[in-house]
Formats: C-alpha cells, structure tokens, sequence
C-alpha cells in the first residue's frame, strides 16, 4: 500500500475553452502539513474541489488510502475523512455554537427530534479535543473571524477527518490569531491528520509547510520541501519571473505644513498620546501586533472613532473630524482592512462602485446623474487602475481579489484625496497582484498624496514606506525614519520586548 494518505494523479479540468487544471498531480501523507500556492487563476480552487468531489474532472484519477476513485463524489470523499473549510466558512450564523458543530451528525442521525444534550456533548468534546473554549450558546454572526475558524474547524473534527483542507484561513486575521490557528494545525497533525493548507502569504508557507506545490496557469510547476526554498524562489515559481523591491525613497519638496499632523490623540483603552507628521508624498508605515490601536487610529482620524483628547491638523491647520464625510471633505481617504464588508456593495456593478463616492459631482441641474460624466468616471479610473473586466456592468463580486481592491482604491481615489489611508492594502491578494497594488501606491506618492500603510506583514511595510512607526498597546513605541537601513529582524525585536510602561491595556 501506498505510504500516501491522498494521490491527485494527472488531474486535467477544462471549463468552457479555459485550461483550469492541466496534468495536475499532487500527493498528502497522514500527518502531513503540505502547502498548495499559486496565484489567482492558477487552479488551486479547482483542484480542492476535484479532491472534495465537489468537481468531476475530465481526466486523471483520485486514490485514498490506497482505494482508487475514476470519479470520486462528494459523500465519498466525505466517508474518506476528507473536510474542506473554504474561504467563506460555510456556517450558519444564525445558529450558536454548539448547533454549528454538530450541525453534520445531527443531520446524519436521521432522527426526527433533535437531541440538544447530546448536540451540545458533541460540541464540547470537539472543542476540548482541540483545547479550545467557546460559549456553546453564541450565535456564530457575533464570533470574531478567528473563532469562526475554529467552530469550522470543530465541526470538521466531528466528522473523524482525517485530510483537513483549509483554503486561505488566514486571510482576515490578526497575527496573534494566526499563530492561534497554527497552533491548532500543529494539534492535529500530531493526531496523524493531514493537513493542505493553501495560502497568499509566504512567510506562512515556510512557518507551518513541509512540503509545497505549486500551480502555475492551471500547470503544476513542482513540488518541494519547504526547507529548499527561500522567498524569492518561491515568488518566481509561482509567477514565473523574479519579482524585486527597490526602497522607496522620499522626496522633500520645499518647507510646507505637514499635510496631516496629529498630536497627541488619544482615546481610553484603544491608543495614547499619538503624534506623528506626515508630508505630502510620503508613504508612512504603521505596524503592530494586535490591539496595538492602529485600525482604532486610522478609523479615528477618518471620523469614524472620536479619540477623548488630542489635535488633528491638516495642511497646518487644526480641524475638527467628525464623519466621514467631514474627512473627505478635508481630502482623505481610507481603504478599510475588510474590502468585502466595509469597501464593497459586491452585488452591485463596478461602475457604481468606482463613482458612489463622488455621485454629487456627477448631477446635472435637475439633480439627475450625468450618464456622460458618470461614464467618463468610470473609464477613467477602469483604465487608470487597469481593472480586469469585460464590462463596468459586472457585479463587483465577479472580480479577482486584486481587482476588488483596485475598485475600492479607485472609489477613494475619485475624490481626490490629498491623504490616503491604506489598512491591510493586500490582505488575501495574490504575490503579482500585490506587486502592482504596491506600484499604484507609489505612484500615487510620486503625484503629491500623502500616504499611510498600515499593516501586520512587515515585509509589506519596510519595502513601500520611507518612514515606519511601530505600535504596541496603544502607543508609538518606535520610529525609523531611514527604512533602508532596517530589516524584519530589527521589527520582530521591537515586538518581543515586553509592554512599555504606562501602555494601555
């Protein structure tokens, strides 16, 4: 018998004239934590599914445990131990806990009474299996993303898993939430679970994989210990060019007032006596571990979180922020960390996503939007910001992740900001798609904006900002004004010392 849990052999996926998958094998063994990378459109969503049974595919077959399969279906896979937690989770938030755990064995009981004590002993075995503790009676819409996971991953447990695929887990968490979840991963593994993890992030592919995959344009271009690869060769496998970051170096223009000053803003149990200086075309970098304060900041200089004390001054003059509205009325701009909830209406068109910012410059005199000016609008910024569509017709939720992301840069970027603030700019994008999210920012400061990124991936940080703050419990407790002369190491020294005195808690 094979020594492998799961054998993918010569899978071939073909979807109206579109090459998905192209000869495509790949292999698991019980206890195995195996990556599968590649950028968008590169057939990794289409292969978990072949493995789950969820998609037929023309040609190549499936062996578990030894046992073959021409054309494995779904509850096949699911009696195999196979589990998949997409990106979206699949729970019900409408149900607590406990209900969403059980949810699977529930059903296949086949009673026509619902047991709720043994619903909830099944829910409070799977958690303390895997050293976790949860109110069982929550409803999972008021759970954080993080323990969203873990009820999935809960539920997947219940079903005597045994290959967990979990596709892009960590695309909206925190870092510490992430080092929760590996921790789980590592649990299970030792349980002799199988584990493919797929991911954007690189640095987590070498901190939890042993060995990688990687697709290419539906092709698989190898598969390799994580130990013999570094980033850089991982980069260009996945991309098939050597992607390379120069600094970004600030250039000073003359002795103007900041464009944006704050001083000493503070707001009780989020940040404290914050004061920074940000000129026109610089791009400023704000990091931290979570709870640090800085999203709490962002929001607060947008409006959108009054701080008890402290000054905002924009262009040298002290303002008063109230709204949103308020802020872009100052010219600034903010891209929120969760592009699909707070920068995105997914069902509408792109076209009214590019122009909702700015409908009340598209009115003519009877107050009815202008269909030429609404349409130049839109055209402009498709083509500016290279959006990949067919049309401006299509449903924001048709596009790539890094074409949503360009749609909510270009929403903000129609008001013609004179700061924009950047949350999570890349967060759930893939590595070329990043590459160019970068390049705009960039050339945005080279036309005068006054930029700030804000992000967990130090990487990020360090290679497109001139100056880096670093925050942690809700203080600045470091800056470097000379990016260049810094690396990741010196970053994750600052945030191994302990809290700083008279930080908030």
């Amino acid at each position: 018998m094979s020594d492998y849990y799961l054998e993918a052999k010569n899978i071939s996926k073909t979807y109206v004239g579109v090459q998905a998958l192209s000869d495509v094998s790949l292999s698991i063994r019980s206890g195995e934590v195996h990556c599968l990378v590649g950028e968008n459109g590169s057939g990794k969503s289409t292969l978990i599914k072949v493995i789950g049974g969820v998609v037929q595919p023309d040609s190549g077959r499936i062996v578990i445990r030894g046992r073959e399969y021409q054309r494995l279906q779904a509850i096949d896979a699911i009696r195999e131990g196979i589990e998949i937690i997409y990106q979206d989770l699949s729970l019900y938030p409408n149900l607590n806990v406990a209900e969403n755990i059980a949810f699977n064995q529930t059903i296949e009981s086949n009673s026509r009474v619902v047991n709720w004590k043994n619903v909830r002993l099944i829910a409070q075995k799977a958690l303390e299996e895997l050293g976790e503790s949860l109110d069982l009676t929550e409803r999972v819409e008021n759970l954080s993303m993080s323990q969203k996971q873990i009820v999935a991953i809960c539920r997947a447990h219940t079903q005597d898993c045994k290959l967990l695929v979990m596709d892009e887990p960590t695309s909206a968490l925190t870092r510490e939430e992430v080092d929760h979840l590996f921790s789980i991963v590592e649990k299970l593994r030792k349980t002799g679970v199988a584990v493919l993890f797929v991911s954007h992030k690189l640095s987590e592919v070498f901190e939890i994989a042993e060995n990688v995959t990687i697709l290419r344009d539906g092709r698989k271009v190898g598969e390799f210990k994580a130990s013999e690869l570094d980033n850089d060769t991982l980069i260009y496998h996945m991309t098939g060019q050597k992607i390379r970051y120069t600094p970004y170096e600030y250039d000073p223009q003359g002795s103007q007032p900041p464009a944006l000053e704050v001083r000493n803003l503070s707001k009780a149990g989020q940040f404290q006596d914050i004061s920074f200086k940000l000129a026109a075309g610089e791009i400023l970098g704000i990091t931290g571990l979570v709870g640090s304060g800085r999203t709490e900041l962002a929001l607060a200089i947008f409006g959108l979180n009054k701080p008890d004390s402290g000054t905002i001054l924009i262009d040298g003059k002290e303002v008063q922020i109230r709204s949103p509205q308020e802020a872009t009325r100052y010219g600034i701009g903010y891209l929120p960390e969760d592009r699909l909830n707070q920068g995105l209406f997914e069902s509408q068109s792109i076209g009214d996503n590019i122009i909702v910012t700015i409908i009340t410059r598209l009115l003519n005199k009877l107050g009815i939007i202008d269909r030429t000016s609404k349409s130049n609008a839109i055209g402009k910024w498709i083509s500016d910001l290279k959006i990949k569509t067919p049309t401006s017709e299509a449903s924001a939720s048709s596009l790539s992740g890094g074409n949503q992301q360009r749609v909510v840069l270009a929403k903000w970027l129609a008001t013609d900001p004179k700061i924009f603030i950047l949350d999570g700019p890349t967060i759930g994008i893939d590595i070329g798609s990043k590459r160019n999210i970068h390049q705009i920012i960039r050339d945005l400061a080279s036309r005068g904006i006054a930029i700030v990124i804000i992000s967990d991936e130090i990487p990020e940080v360090l290679r497109n900002c001139n100056r880096v703050l670093i925050m942690m419990s809700g203080r600045i407790v470091k800056e470097y004004e000379e990016v260049s002369e810094v690396d990741e190491k010196d970053v994750v020294a600052v945030f191994s010392h302990d809290q700083p005195r008279g930080a908030v808690k």
